[in-house]
């Protein structure tokens, strides 16, 4: 699996990727789902689109951008995204590992995620193993698909 900067002609897979997990409503606090219009925008105004793909076929991505603003602005954000025919094969774990190289990279300081959903297990055990640090929990922080709401975990590391 290789690693690499997403280009124009990756715009469609990585809307389609992006799409299912926000369809999915247990990751992602975005509702409104992408086209290629604001698709483009959204991947193209990110500090770094990472995109995993083999054989020229892409199965996952992520964007790293900063967290906040001025004396905040050294502490990045990331969201990551596979495809969900290709869960399951670490796909993640190679996003995450290249995205803490490329944020140390473009300056930042400390990769901190905001809402680790509590009910994503796979995620949180992958980023505990990765050396984050879980910041506590914020109660009912986040609305799931089905309306019901569940905790939510800040997690931190330092690059």
């Amino acid at each position: 699996m290789n690693v690499r900067p997403y280009t124009k002609q990756d715009l469609p897979e990585l809307i389609r990727i992006w799409n299912e997990v926000v369809e999915d409503g247990i990751a992602f606090p975005q509702e409104e789902l992408l086209d290629m219009d604001n698709g483009t925008v959204f991947f193209s105004s990110q500090s770094y689109t990472g995109v995993a793909e083999e054989g020229g076929t892409v199965y996952g991505l992520y964007i790293l951008h900063p967290n906040n603003v001025g004396r905040c602005g050294h502490i990045c954000n990331a969201s990551y995204a596979v495809s969900r025919d290709a869960r399951g094969r670490h796909i993640g774990e190679q996003l995450v590992k290249d995205c803490l190289k490329k944020g140390k990279e473009l300056g930042f300081r400390v990769l901190q995620f905001n809402a680790v959903v509590e009910s994503n297990i796979h995620a949180r055990h992958l980023y505990e193993r990765l050396g984050f640090i879980q910041l506590g929990t914020i109660p009912g922080g986040f609305r799931m698909k089905d309306g019901h709401y569940e905790n939510i975990c800040p997690y931190y590391h330092e690059l």
